[in-house]
């Protein structure tokens, strides 16, 4: 298996105005892009060749090969995080999931959006299943909960070339945006069911 960009779930403009085309265009284009290029060259004629980013990054010591793998795994589960018709509240079990450990889904939404807003730096917020439970996680620069044992459900990138271009320094009006408009709940629902 090759290593290569894998396409977005949508077209650039479909995010906007939340998130614009121009945006898009630079942070998969360019950025996520020039993580999976680097990867491909870092893997080919390693052990690591032909895994996924994933795996890798499931795998790899912290360094270079790491935080490549990771940055265009957490990149790809991004993209995949949100959708043209996101927002609004979860269902089945996932929703009663958040009831339970979070109290509710409005509770949830405070909650990722204050560690979202708070974040230090560069670096990525999510919401992971730990065992039977869900609780909010904070990794730092390019740190997955894939090395951590963990299971992703979904993310929001506070790095800041994911929103500069559309709020420049307003973090919290791009998290507002992707918690209200963008998460993308049925892809969160099905990652909890598996």
């Amino acid at each position: 298996m090759t290593i290569a960009l894998p396409p977005l779930p949508y077209p650039e403009h479909a995010l906007a105005p939340h998130i614009s085309a121009r945006t898009l265009s630079f942070h998969y284009g360019r950025h996520h892009a020039g993580y999976v290029a680097r990867l491909a060259k870092l893997t080919a004629g390693t052990d690591y060749e032909g895994l996924t980013p994933g795996e890798i990054a499931a795998s790899a010591p912290p360094g270079t090969l790491f935080d490549n793998a990771a940055q265009a795994w957490n990149h790809d589960f991004y993209w995949h995080s949100m959708s043209p018709d996101g927002g609004g509240d979860p269902g089945g079990a996932l929703a009663t999931a958040l009831d339970r450990d979070f109290g509710s889904a409005d509770a949830f939404r405070a909650e990722l959006t204050a560690a979202a807003c708070s974040k230090f730096g560069s670096g990525w917020v999510w919401l992971v299943k730990d065992g039977s439970g869900l609780r909010i996680d904070s990794t730092d620069n390019a740190d997955t909960p894939l090395a951590h044992g963990l299971t992703p459900l979904l993310t929001i990138d506070v790095w800041e070339h994911a929103y500069y271009l559309d709020y420049q320094n307003d973090r919290a009006a791009y998290v507002d945006a992707f918690v209200e408009h963008l998460i993308d709940w049925e892809a969160a629902a099905g990652r909890f069911a598996d």
